[in-house]
């Protein structure tokens, strides 16, 4: 690295399916708004035995808190194991690491996550609770990733939506960056970083997944093949599209998507599973396409982006050209890892993390992070 502010940060994330971790590593270049990020690589961990004591504490279970704690650190040391493969001989300058999400009802929400072992066994600084600022401030804590989308996926020429296809939806709002580009350096970042917006869309992949699981007896649908072999059934895609729809004009940060439980319920004995799961992606990309009209670009990330039948009915609502962040530097797969190492090193330079005209907090954002230290 050259230069005195280049970082190589890392970034941990589990997402609402609970099944593993994925870390990326990002080079920062520069300091607050003014910073430049690349993505260098990414590793996905399973979480492996952990998972099931993850999802029964999200799922609001009964757990002792002698559990909770020895579950917090074994998933901590579980960190520890992934970030050392990701770092291999590269020195680290700082770990970001959300923790997992197992209650999120603001102003009340836990990632959970015991930053000091990692701190520790890694010799780094680790920072970690990146929405409770916001959260105490009076903010939803979500979404968080739209600054860090500003950082790395803005555009000088057009206006760009990055749509995050995790368990639940989520969309940032890029404008053209052209002030940035050609403003001033002082004024120009901060300027355009209000000028973002964001909010989250529906239940994604939680959809797709529950679908895959009760009426096709899987996992998952692998690459959407079962609903491409689908056909859209029209009166369960007018019933989901209003669940959607509620979710959506809730004007809450999602936390659960469990109304579409019993939607499932409604047509699991007269459809056939591929037409739900088919349905199930036409309802999404219809929620989609109505938060991203108007941009000239749509890029998509998260792990939706491996289903086929997803991301060709995207496509077809869409006016826009579709692509993914990994056409544009940044491995779609890793981008929630790598939105964290750049908040993160946010964080380490003072400055707020999340934006209010996005998660509604009034006033100004705080600083947001808690640090853990090595000795």
């Amino acid at each position: 690295m050259s230069g005195s502010h280049d970082r190589l940060v890392a970034g941990c994330m589990t997402g609402t399916s609970i099944d593993g971790i994925d870390a990326a590593l990002v080079r920062v270049s520069g300091t607050g708004l003014a910073m430049r990020a690349s993505f260098v690589r990414g590793v996905s961990r399973s979480l492996g035995e952990l998972a099931t004591p993850l999802r029964r504490l999200a799922e609001q279970e009964p757990m002792t808190a002698g559990d909770i704690a020895r579950l917090s650190r074994d998933f901590a040391l579980l960190h520890v194991e992934v970030v050392r493969e990701l770092a291999g001989a590269d020195p680290l300058s700082m770990i970001s690491a959300h923790g997992q999400t197992v209650f999120h009802a603001p102003p009340a929400s836990w990632q959970l996550l015991d930053p000091t072992p990692i701190a520790l066994g890694l010799r780094v600084p680790v920072v970690t609770h990146l929405r409770g600022a916001d959260l105490a401030a009076g903010g939803q804590g979500a979404p968080i990733t739209p600054l860090s989308d500003w950082i790395m996926l803005r555009s000088p020429n057009e206006s760009r939506a990055v749509v995050n296809l995790g368990g639940f939806c989520n969309v940032t709002l890029l404008p053209s960056d052209a002030t940035v580009a050609s403003g001033d350096a002082a004024t120009g970042p901060l300027e355009s970083a209000r000028r973002v917006s964001g909010c989250d869309v529906c239940a994604c992949n939680h959809v797709l997944d529950t679908v895959a699981r009760r009426c096709l007896a899987v996992p998952f649908d692998e690459s959407g093949q079962r609903a491409l072999a689908g056909t859209v059934h029209d009166d369960a895609l007018d019933d989901l599209r209003s669940v959607l729809m509620v979710q959506a004009s809730s004007k809450r940060s999602l936390g659960t998507g469990d109304e579409v439980t019993s939607w499932i319920g409604r047509y699991r004995t007269t459809c056939d599973g591929a037409d739900l799961a088919a349905t199930a992606c036409e309802a999404i990309a219809e929620m989609i396409a109505a938060k991203v009209a108007g941009v000239d670009r749509v890029l998509l990330a998260g792990g939706g982006v491996m289903n086929r039948a997803l991301i060709r009915a995207i496509a077809s609502c869409c006016s826009a050209p579709v692509q993914t962040t990994t056409e544009h530097g940044l491995d779609g797969r890793y981008r929630e890892a790598a939105a964290m190492a750049v908040l993160g090193a946010l964080c380490q330079d003072g400055v707020p993390i999340t934006l209010s005209a996005v998660t509604r907090c009034p006033g100004l954002p705080p600083r947001s992070g808690v640090w853990a230290y090595p000795i």
